[in-house]
């Protein structure tokens, strides 16, 4: 891969993690924080009808596919030409992989799949929505904060490469 070739994989990963990043931020600024406000039932209800929408919107196609991305952008890193920028090009897919992909796979994916089966109107549901909220917020927090730490990371790498 040329230094051109890399430079346009890292400006174009820039913009895709500073996306993603927004996406989870935003949740976590205000989305979350008024779904908690809202009646136990009418708070479980929009997230679960959230999480299931969520797997048809080109956020998810950006969250996935970066997923796929950063590992490539890390291995090109270790062992192709990117002199200086490849340690912040390896730092960013790292970050991204681990802060943002693995995070949603481990913790925030099993809290919605629980949640999802949970009746509305349950005694289990009120007790299981407040713990959630604050739970899931908080892992939410670390992917957006990941993604962002990751479009910086490239941002930098993207500003080497191009200073040649």
């Amino acid at each position: 891969m040329s230094q051109d070739h890399i430079l346009i994989a890292a400006q174009i990963s820039v913009i895709t993690y500073a996306l993603v990043a927004g996406v989870f931020l935003a949740f976590s600024d205000f989305v979350l924080a008024s779904l908690s406000e809202v009646r136990q039932a009418g708070g479980i209800q929009a997230m679960q009808i959230i999480n299931r929408r969520v797997m048809r919107t080109i956020f998810m196609v950006l969250l996935i596919g970066m997923s796929v991305v950063s590992p490539l952008l890390v291995a090109y890193a270790l062992f192709g030409e990117t002199g200086r920028a490849g340690p912040w090009i390896a730092a960013g897919g790292t970050i991204y992989f681990v802060g943002t992909f693995l995070v949603t796979m481990v913790f925030n994916v099993p809290m919605n799949i629980r949640l999802d089966r949970l009746d509305l109107e349950s005694v289990e549901a009120a007790d299981h929505w407040q713990h959630f909220v604050s739970r899931w917020g908080f892992w939410n927090w670390v992917r957006a904060i990941a993604a962002a730490l990751a479009a910086a990371c490239l941002l930098i790498a993207t500003v080497v490469l191009a200073s040649g």
